[in-house]
């Protein structure tokens, strides 16, 4: 705050800034990112760079990525005597689909100078890009080894909520589908300024290959699951018929449904597992594509 107070800056709620103040939880935070000496961090939302620094002792390199100006130049006040930190001043995201090319550029540039290193996300995510960071970095193509990131505690239990419960929805089955989601943590609104008006939540990533082989194409994968979850209280037959209804007939769709064992006139998006969802994409991704080549 005396920071704050000393430059005339204040918090941007457009933002979603919230800063955390509780150094607690902030060790909390890097404790479980089980940052090593060849690790490569990326960190989204630098805020005044109190996290960076303590990530930047036990880290080979952070890339941590900083919005707004004001925060940027504070941070870089707090990183000037660490080498191993690149502090970037731009948007995370290209789109709410693509991450930054800067950052895509950053994170190529130090794998390329450390090779076998592992990267890992570590970050107190601002509050309104949270989904689409953690979103794209999964269906990214890089080898990240290990996600550990404040949120909203509605977001965390969206992230890790089991079938047939009322946050079980399309981020639930993609990131599960090639994850292991764990909710770590629930924070009150005490550890942050300024305080949020809602809970927060910290959350923990690590991949799952085995599952996520069984996905043979995760652009329709997730396009799939978009579109089933889109309705969630509608029967899966009649969402399933509506989407493929140029590709394939009612027959078809019924066909494929019985073989894989839903009922068609209880079963709904959010009854079904993550598995038994992955099958069921892959049947209509085989169908489909069938169909295409004829």
């Amino acid at each position: 705050m005396q920071l704050f107070e000393q430059h005339g800056f204040n918090p941007r709620s457009d933002l979603g800034q919230n800063f955390l103040i509780d150094l607690n939880i902030i060790e909390y935070v890097v404790d479980h990112g089980h940052i090593q000496p060849n690790d490569i961090v990326l960190e989204v939302g630098t805020g005044t760079g109190g996290m960076t620094t303590f990530m930047a002792q036990q880290a080979k390199h952070v890339i941590s990525v900083e919005y707004d100006q004001n925060m940027y130049t504070l941070a870089s006040e707090a990183i000037q005597n660490y080498q191993n930190v690149t502090l970037l001043n731009c948007d995370a995201l290209k789109n709410k689909n693509n991450l930054s090319p800067q950052v895509l550029s950053a994170i190529d540039e130090q794998r390329e100078a450390n090779p076998g290193s592992r990267l890992k996300l570590v970050a107190n995510l601002p509050y309104n890009i949270a989904t689409p960071i953690v979103s794209n970095l999964v269906a990214s193509d890089l080898p990240w080894d290990r996600m550990v990131v404040t949120i909203q505690y509605e977001l965390g239990l969206k992230m890790s909520c089991k079938p047939s419960t009322s946050n079980y929805g399309a981020l639930s089955v993609w990131l599960q589908s090639q994850c292991f989601v764990k909710l770590l943590k629930k924070l009150g609104p005490t550890v942050f300024w300024p305080r949020p008006k809602v809970d927060s939540a910290i959350v923990q990533l690590t991949p799952n290959p085995p599952l996520k082989k069984k996905i043979r194409d995760r652009v329709f994968f997730q396009d799939f699951l978009r579109r089933v979850f889109q309705h969630r209280r509608k029967l899966m037959r009649s969402t399933l018929v509506s989407m493929y209804s140029k590709q394939l007939s009612k027959s078809e769709v019924d066909s494929i449904l019985l073989e894989h064992g839903i009922v068609k006139e209880k079963t709904r998006a959010e009854e079904l597992t993550v598995p038994s969802l992955i099958e069921l994409a892959n049947a209509f991704h085989e169908q489909v594509t069938q169909k295409a080549n004829v």
